[in-house]
């Protein structure tokens, strides 16, 4: 129940500060959506404010609510996330080269997952629930596609606090131990479609 207040409230608040922001820096404020969160069932919005001629900053909102198949083999990764970037540009913001440093955080509740390169084996067999935090540098470049559309590839590095509950299987079972990880790589990757005001 607290989850669900807090999505909202960040949601809201996202919402509302993209608007009156949107309406204080015209030709400054970019609303994107990141194509790979979409491509996994992960609707998210984003905001790009410009601030002086080489620098911007920008914030992401991503939730994953959805749960896939029947029972004990059900698989899931549900999931929020925000992700702030400030950003400095080797030209002219929101066109050209950038490097940045992003954080990120938010909650899951993951079960029945394979992870890439062998990553957590245990969310094989198990349900795990719990809150990350981190941060990591990144790179990436705009290209201006028209007066009010742009598109951008970026990618960060970086290192995440991850603190766990874990269960004995994918939907039900009893605690069986809780903790944290220290997870060090990629923390960052998108290609972002992007409308400029």
């Amino acid at each position: 129940m607290m989850r669900t207040k807090i999505q909202r409230w960040i949601a809201v608040s996202v919402l509302l500060f993209t608007v009156h922001m949107s309406s204080t820096f015209a030709q400054q404020v970019a609303l994107k959506t990141n194509l790979l969160y979409d491509a996994t069932a992960t609707p998210n919005v984003g905001m790009e404010i410009g601030v002086g001629k080489k620098h911007s900053f920008q914030v992401f909102y991503g939730l994953h609510p959805w749960k896939f198949g029947h029972g004990d083999d059900r698989k899931y990764l549900k999931h929020w996330i925000v992700n702030p970037e400030w950003r400095h540009w080797f030209c002219h913001r929101f066109n050209g080269s950038f490097v940045g440093i992003h954080a990120f955080g938010g909650q899951y509740d993951a079960a029945n997952i394979k992870m890439p390169l062998g990553w957590w084996k245990e969310l094989r067999d198990h349900r795990f629930e719990g809150w990350y935090a981190g941060g990591g540098v990144s790179y990436g470049y705009q290209w201006v596609l028209s007066k009010h559309w742009n598109f951008e590839g970026s990618v960060g590095v970086g290192a995440a606090y991850i603190d766990y509950d874990k269960f004995k299987c994918g939907t039900c079972g009893k605690k069986v131990d809780d903790g944290h990880k220290i997870y060090v790589g990629p923390t960052k990757a998108a290609l972002s479609l992007m409308y400029m005001f």
